[in-house]
């Protein structure tokens, strides 16, 4: 880094995202990303008018891509907020309400924190239960900008709406914020509380079930006020947040809702063949209602586990963090891609045991 660099911001650890290898081909089971394609109405949609027209600005108000979420959802458009990519959402969030101080899980997306420690806000990580859930009663009562994954990540449990809403009244002074970047794979949605509290802020990506991680787009559901204070943001940074492509991919994305239920359906019930064939291997792995499983062998190491997966061309995610080093996080794919990774964990383990 240079001289140059503001004091407090040479000291960030910054996130570190998932491999993303140019080098050779792998079964790519690390960043959560779908392993299906977008929908035809989706890959059919862009015309040559649509790439002559990048000359052009986006429309700031993203009217007709707020119109068709805010009805898929049965909310008004003056509820519904679109970003490029939930990160933003995240960091607009941290900037804006965390003045007083934000809390959120030890072990969960690991934005959260780099996002507390890039707007100087002291921040409280409360550990996990021993079976690594989130206790709702540790966030009652805080006064403070609270954020929790739901499902979290990376362990993929899912708290029930009625802990949630246990939260958010507890706390009315202070914004709750449910990221729900992987709900649609088994999880409930808070967002029917918006209409009924004002502090909820519901965080949402077209990244994971959407099938467009790289198109980066999310939005988020909360009271008109809330909506109004990402605005002023966003107006204060970017007005031209969503580019043209990504607007008119995202339109015909809402359009095409049937598809990505199926396709959620189907990385379901992979996703619960995978958990019965890796503790069948000897794996522990905790329940989940993502698009991931978060898997540790009773006799094998976490780290040695990925390289091993890594040098047969296939790519899960480890962390170093010391409470669960021994995990690895293993996306979901389609039920080929799983069985080519079990195969390699047959003959990982049938090696470590000759």
């Amino acid at each position: 880094m240079s001289r140059y660099l503001k004091e407090n911001y040479q000291a960030l650890e910054e996130y570190t995202p998932g491999e993303q290898p140019k080098d050779t081909e792998y079964i790519k089971l690390n960043t959560n990303e779908s392993p299906f394609p977008p929908a035809n109405e989706v890959l059919n949609v862009l015309k040559r008018q649509d790439i002559e027209n990048l000359r052009l600005y986006s429309d700031p108000t993203m009217s007709v891509l707020k119109a068709k979420l805010a009805n898929l959802y049965g909310v008004k458009s003056e509820n519904i907020y679109l970003s490029n990519g939930s990160d933003d959402i995240l960091n607009f969030a941290f900037m804006a309400y965390g003045h007083k101080g934000a809390v959120f899980p030890e072990i969960t997306y690991g934005f959260y924190s780099v996002f507390a420690e890039l707007h100087q806000i002291e921040y409280e990580a409360i550990p996990l239960q021993d079976d690594f859930t989130v206790n709702y009663k540790d966030y009652l009562s805080k006064n403070k900008l609270i954020v929790i994954a739901n499902p979290n990540a990376p362990t993929g449990n899912a708290r029930p709406l009625r802990e949630i809403e246990e939260i958010i009244k507890s706390n009315p002074d202070s914004v709750v914020l449910i990221d729900e970047a992987y709900v649609d794979f088994g999880g409930e949605s808070a967002y029917p509380l918006c209409e009924k509290y004002d502090n909820l802020l519901v965080v949402r990506t077209f990244s994971k079930s959407r099938c467009m991680a790289g198109a980066r787009l999310g939005y988020a559901i909360a009271s008109k006020g809330i909506i109004s204070d990402l605005e002023k943001i966003k107006y204060s940074t970017n007005p031209y947040n969503i580019n043209r492509l990504t607007a008119t991919l995202g339109e015909a994305t809402v359009d095409a809702e049937d598809y990505y239920k199926e396709k959620c359906q189907e990385i379901i019930k992979v996703r619960e063949y995978t958990k019965e064939k890796l503790e069948s291997l000897g794996f522990e792995v905790l329940p989940s209602k993502a698009n991931f499983l978060f898997a540790r062998h009773k006799s094998y190491d976490g780290e040695k586990l990925y390289l091993e997966l890594k040098a047969r061309h296939i790519l899960v995610r480890h962390f170093s963090t010391d409470k669960i080093k021994d995990f690895n996080r293993i996306t979901i794919g389609t039920k080929e891609q799983m069985d080519k990774m079990l195969l390699a964990l047959c003959e990982i383990l049938k090696g470590e045991n000759q």
